[in-house]
């Protein structure tokens, strides 16, 4: 095993055949995202292609995996996510078997792929340090590339997909939306439950890790426990509002404070 395999904290947790939490940073701003990899328990976060100069340094400053999640299928928008120093990317509203081919190849170096060389940022989100010809030679094994199933057409070639990448993580919003199965005040149908645990099978049998975005630490606990092993539990933003309205509830006498206090 290279050292920058062992220096991805997300590859290795995913070795231990244990969910990787993680959390989703929505909120601009490095403080923000070192906070966010502070959080004990946590194996990466999450961030957005706007966010990613200063994130994802700051988030493997900690010693968790910074993760893009780039806006749309560009092979330069995946070159540009990675040579930030993030540890892998994820890609949105896959559709096609040849889109992901296609990404599998802006991922890697030739000969396996079409991803340039030559990004002075890119090894120092690993530690220690890798020279700019261990990257090169270390990290077409040691990134992770990842996707959203999220469209009726990924659905129905999911067991195509699966093979080709590290991970397939289920958006179950859109998911639902574009298989005609909204979640409405929070209910999930019967039909997208089953195209959710689909996706899961579908990862279990090629070999690779589910992944999902949970809405609250309870559905994380339980897809934790049904076998998923890439698991958001919780977004900044989502999180803030939450805590900020049961310390108001508190003080006007409205509500009790389930987390311990603090400036």
């Amino acid at each position: 095993m290279s050292t920058m395999q062992q220096a991805n904290r997300l590859k290795q947790a995913f070795m231990t055949k244990k969910p990787a939490f993680g959390l989703w940073q929505m909120l601009p701003g490095s403080n923000i995202s070192r906070a966010l990899a502070r959080t004990p328990g946590i194996d990466w976060v999450m961030v957005d292609y706007a966010a990613m100069h200063e994130a994802v340094p700051a988030i493997a400053a900690v010693g968790v995996s910074p993760i893009v999640r780039i806006p749309d299928f560009q092979p330069w928008m995946v070159k540009r996510a990675l040579d930030t120093g993030a540890h892998g990317i994820l890609v949105p509203l896959i559709r096609t078997v040849q889109e992901v081919k296609t990404l599998v190849s802006a991922c890697k170096f030739p000969p396996e792929g079409t991803r340039g060389f030559g990004s002075p940022f890119a090894m120092h989100t690993f530690s220690p340090t890798p020279s700019m010809t261990t990257y090169l030679q270390s990290a077409n094994s040691s990134l992770l590339t990842m996707v959203q199933i999220e469209t009726r057409e990924a659905l129905e070639r999911v067991a195509e997909i699966a093979p080709l990448v590290d991970v397939v993580l289920v958006g179950p919003f859109d998911l639902g939306n574009n298989i005609g199965q909204p979640i409405l005040d929070g209910v999930m149908s019967q039909e997208l439950k089953d195209a959710v645990e689909s996706v899961r099978v579908a990862a279990e049998r090629a070999g690779v890790v589910s992944g999902i975005f949970c809405t609250g630490p309870e559905m994380a606990k339980s897809c934790a426990d049904a076998g998923w092993g890439m698991i958001s539990v919780a977004t900044d933003l989502t999180a803030l509002m939450g805590t900020m309205e049961e310390r108001v509830a508190v003080a006007r006498g409205e509500g009790k404070l389930g987390a311990k206090g603090g400036y």
